[in-house]
């Protein structure tokens, strides 16, 4: 009985790669091309970030301090984005404290990150003398930003990292 069932198998796929085999392409140029590719329109959403980039994007304050990055967005049934859950705290991933935050408290930035180092001061040794230097530098994580991304650069939300760990702790329900 198995033989016959490896046969009948063997048979069946030697018969599926002969017909496959068989439909080698024609080259003739009377027949017009099918309605179907004719009519296929491409849409393209220019404006527009892509949810799976969105887990992990880094959260910041007015000042410019990482307080945690983005872990979860909750939707919901109709679509629409509600509550982005937040990572705060911890070290690669461990004693993580996570918090629900509204989604429309969270205003988002493509522009890299910037910072300004503070002014340095510097006195001349021989005359005694003191020489302000003002130095504003500009860093950022990501330099150079690409005008195809389809995420934001970073997030901004309204506290500091002590408020956000003081939070409830969100959790899943089951």
């Amino acid at each position: 009985m198995l033989m016959k069932s490896i046969a009948a198998g063997l048979a069946g796929t030697a018969l599926l790669a002969t017909v496959a085999f068989a439909q080698s392409p024609t080259m003739t140029t009377d027949k017009a091309a099918p309605a179907a590719t004719a009519t296929t329109t491409t849409t393209t959403a220019s404006a527009q970030w892509r949810t799976s980039k969105m887990d992990g994007i880094k959260v910041y304050n007015d000042a410019n301090e990482n307080i945690g990055s983005i872990s979860d967005l909750l939707m919901d049934q109709s679509g629409t984005v509600k509550v982005a859950v937040i990572g705060v705290g911890g070290f690669l991933g461990m004693g993580e404290h996570m918090v629900a935050v509204p989604y429309e408290k969270l205003k988002f930035v493509n522009q890299a990150v910037t910072a300004t180092r503070p002014a340095t001061t510097t006195t001349g040794a021989a005359t005694g003398t003191e020489k302000t230097t003002t130095t504003t530098t500009t860093t950022s994580a990501n330099s150079t930003i690409a005008s195809s991304k389809w995420y934001p650069d970073h997030a901004v939300f309204n506290a500091t990292k002590d408020e956000l760990k003081n939070m409830p702790e969100f959790k899943y329900s089951e």
